[in-house]
């Protein structure tokens, strides 16, 4: 970094104290051996003046007071001591508030932007820990740019005469991307591009980039659905060949195929799955054994038996690792040949499984299970609102079968609570779009019956397929798997919910056994139903526990109350099912251990991914519900309090869950500050709060579709 950075064009007669004292601690910083008296410190600043000088010397001997720089002699200082050099991710914020997480596990540190080294979001880096002052946040430079994470943008493109700028709407990036005149690879003024970040000079306010993709006119949307997918680096088209590879595979079943499987083609089967659903990874079959008890078979999609690893459509299906549901489509993991045709287990025809037999009494016991290959033959595909009414009513196709799986399913339900899993049956909000992606309605979903029916069949294999391989004597050790984990709450996050709630009225166990926590925390679920503060409640909760993902280190699902569980029900949908596939081949057949660490890395590519397709699942819903609310501006609704900041009030709306912020700006009766200890913000004269669950009545007043957002205003 060049000293001259800080000889700015800003008179020195004009500068603050606090201007003053940031120019002096930098220089310090970029030369952390030198040593230096205030005449010297003034001439690297560009400071002229005798009284500023004079003033350099006064705040030398401050910094010298509170440790930051040392006396060497008299007159003459240096940084207090190097900082040490620590490893981990740089997180960018568009409003300069980077920071450094270090890969330990240590606290985040503050990054100015001139001392980040032009570092993206999620790159690894090595960074010098700076010297801290007293009272100051501890912060620290980037020295290099271990490994990138990613260098590509959404913007609109704005072609001028001389040259082309791409403006990001980004959370992560301030700045607007330079693009060279040859480097805009047949972009348009004001179409919606992709951009690749290809340099950023050192002193250059902005990056330097090209196009390297066209999604189309701002607005439409098929282009705005691109766009999110794009934002969180997911891919929106297939690759050419993948799909050519697909074409290839075979359809027939030969006969050697069903050979080495167990033959279910008489057993009654039948698949239920969401109204537009294609790609139908699990089926139930279900008949009576001569002991009185059921022969439950929960069938399986054998994706791994057309899929070869290290195959092309292979390793496409791992860098995506899972599919994606945005608002109206669907990205699938593998290609539509594979995911609504092949692997489907579409009704009226004969497919390839990889199954959990499993014998229950009439009670719902496990009395035996076996874990083999089959062929079934589906008999009927239903929805779940028709497998509903067959529940409901008792009359319908195959309504004995429906009937017998809901009635065992609902045994094996009170079961898993009993047993300390935790209720999470929240109503999620949905958007209905027309052919064309126009939102008609946002409306709640309710898990019924015919849902958890469904749910419970593919807990149970799920459980059995992890014991299966996880559950060994103490004296053995387990062969490396994957495993769905779910860790205990954290501590302290679950203690903050509990003194929140209080002031409710609600009270929560925050410690004691596992089954006691998980115990009061789905007594609390079951009390705040149909309450108003109800989704912010539940929501809350969702925070304090830690995150499902996928490891090799089995610690138990805590949600579930499992001991062990994995994922093997979703393999056209999820990587890591085919991967469970793979490992239940090899070791079914006497197969050794897999590497523990290649599994390892695999679990956290798959997590990760996961995560990002979550979020784009949100933003396609928030996307669609800001253009919903774009007509009816103006407008008054009742909402809830959803999110308090310090920059504002998000506030859900009762009917349909849209989320829009009231900025505190607009919150003119009094100046409000944010209280965090109670999710509030408080008005410093008349003491108004307004807290977290409050009823509101607003008025819409804004619906900014680039930025996802609500705009709200109160009615008073």
């Amino acid at each position: 970094m060049s000293r001259n950075n800080f000889k700015e064009v800003k008179s020195d007669k004009r500068l603050t104290n606090r201007e003053l004292t940031n120019r002096i601690v930098n220089i310090f910083n970029v030369f952390p051996n030198k040593i230096m008296n205030y005449k010297q410190v003034s001439a690297e600043i560009g400071v002229t003046s005798q009284l500023n000088k004079q003033r350099v010397a006064g705040i030398l001997g401050s910094l010298s007071g509170e440790d930051f720089l040392t006396p060497v002699d008299h007159g003459k200082y240096k940084l207090n001591g190097l900082g040490t050099l620590a490893t981990g991710k740089f997180e960018r914020r568009s409003n300069g508030k980077n920071s450094f997480i270090p890969e330990d596990g240590g606290n985040s540190l503050f990054v100015a932007e001139r001392n980040s080294m032009h570092a993206m979001d999620g790159d690894k880096v090595k960074v010098q820990i700076l010297a801290r002052r007293k009272g100051r946040t501890p912060e620290a430079e980037v020295i290099e740019i271990i490994e990138r994470k990613h260098t590509t943008f959404v913007g609109i493109l704005e072609i001028g005469k001389h040259h082309a700028f791409v403006l990001t709407d980004s959370k992560t990036l301030a700045n607007d991307i330079f693009i060279p005149r040859d480097k805009l690879n047949g972009a348009k003024d004001g179409q919606k591009v992709v951009v690749k970040i290809t340099e950023w000079r050192e002193k250059a306010n902005n990056p330097e980039g090209e196009v390297i993709d066209t999604l189309g006119i701002p607005g439409e949307n098929q282009t705005e659905m691109h766009a999110i997918l794009a934002d969180f680096g997911l891919p929106y088209k297939y690759p050419v060949k993948v799909e050519k590879a697909a074409e290839k595979i075979p359809i027939e079943i030969t006969a050697e195929d069903i050979k080495s499987r167990e033959d279910f083609r008489q057993a009654p089967t039948f698949t239920i799955d969401p109204k537009d659903a294609k790609d139908f990874d699990d089926a139930l079959s279900i008949r009576k054994l001569k002991n009185g008890n059921w022969e439950v078979g929960i069938h399986i999609a054998d994706v791994t038996h057309y899929v070869k690893q290290g195959s092309v459509i292979d390793k496409e299906a791992y860098e995506r690792a899972t599919s994606v549901y945005l608002v109206d489509r669907t990205i699938p993991m593998l290609p539509e040949k594979l995911s609504n045709g092949l692997c489907s287990l579409r009704p009226h025809e004969d497919k390839l499984c990889f199954s959990t037999v499993v014998e229950l009494t009439d009670a719902a016991e496990v009395k035996n299970y076996r874990i083999v290959r089959t062929v079934i033959h589906s008999d009927r595909r239903f929805d779940y609102d028709e497998a509903q009414q067959i529940i409901e009513t008792g009359e319908g196709d195959l309504k004995n079968e429906i009937l017998t799986t809901d009635r065992l399913a609902k045994i094996l339900r009170k079961k898993r609570f009993k047993s300390g899993a935790i209720n999470f049956d929240r109503n999620e909000a949905k958007v209905e779009v027309d052919e064309n992606g126009k939102p008609l309605r946002v409306f709640f979903t309710e898990a019924k019956d015919s849902n958890k029916l469904i749910e419970e069949f593919m807990l149970l294999a799920n459980r059995l397929v992890a014991e299966h391989i996880g559950k060994v004597n103490k004296r053995q050790k387990a062969k490396t798997f994957v495993y769905r984990i779910h860790d205990l709450p954290v501590p302290e996050k679950l203690s903050n919910f509990a003194e929140f709630i209080r002031r409710f009225g609600y009270k929560l166990k925050d410690k004691g056994s596992d089954a006691e926590i998980s115990k009061s925390i789905n007594n609390l679920l079951d009390t705040v139903q149909g309450k108003k503060e109800q989704n912010m409640i539940e929501t809350l909760a969702i925070r304090s526990m830690a995150k499902a993902v996928y490891s090799t280190q089995n610690v138990g699902h805590y949600g579930l109350a499992f001991k062990y569980y994995t994922h093997f029900t979703s393999p056209i949908r999820r990587y890591p099912d085919m991967m469970i596939h793979r490992l239940l081949e090899r070791y079914l057949s006497g197969g050794r251990s897999v590497n523990e660490q290649q599994t390892e890395d695999a679990c956290k590519h798959c997590s990760n991914m996961e995560s990002l397709a979550v979020n784009a699942e949100r933003a396609s819903i928030k996307y669609k519900q800001v253009e919903f609310m774009s007509d009816k501006i103006g407008m008054i609704f009742d909402g809830v309090i959803s999110g308090v900041t310090e920059w504002g009030l998000y506030v859900e709306l009762s009917d349909n869950a849209c989320e829009g912020m009231v900025p505190i700006r607009n919150l003119v009766d009094d100046y409000y500050e944010y209280d965090e200890k109670t999710y509030s913000l408080i008005g410093m004269r008349k003491k108004y709060r307004y807290c977290l669950g409050d009823p509101l009545k607003i008025k819409v007043a804004k619906a900014n579709l680039e930025r996802k957002q609500l705009d709200f205003s109160l009615v008073e």
